[in-house]
């Protein structure tokens, strides 16, 4: 395959997963991952929460959705290369009564048509 090819592909990939991720469905992002995927949130800080494993992160998002009901994140930019892929995003909800955001990048690797890992990093 070609590297143009491989890198439209990966990011078909990152596509499909974060629509499924904006329509909070842990079900369809469960289809986009790895049996040993892993994501580390950004928080607690300094260094964030690593989870490992399919289940437990499909477990960990599905539990997002639900204390985040309102919120969706907006790609402003997606660089590809080779099996990586980073995105940076605004993530937008509800809070305090009103409208809140906040800046950040995912640095995500493909294998195999599956997110293998997924690295959440934000600003402030």
């Amino acid at each position: 395959m070609n590297a143009e090819r491989s890198n439209a592909s990966t990011a078909t990939v990152i596509e499909r997963f974060n629509d499924a991720f904006n329509r909070h469905d842990a079900d369809a992002l469960a289809q986009w991952l790895t049996d040993d995927t892993v994501f580390e949130d950004t928080s607690p800080a300094p260094d964030g929460r690593r989870v490992e494993g399919k289940a437990a992160v499909v477990a960990f998002w599905r539990d997002w959705f639900v204390r985040n009901a309102d919120s969706v994140f907006e790609a402003e930019d997606t660089i590809v290369a080779g099996d990586r892929v980073v995105v940076r995003w605004i993530y937008r909800k509800q809070r305090d009564g009103g409208p809140w955001h906040i800046r950040g990048v995912d640095v995500f690797r493909v294998r195999d048509g599956k997110v293998a890992e997924k690295l959440a990093y934000v600003k402030g």
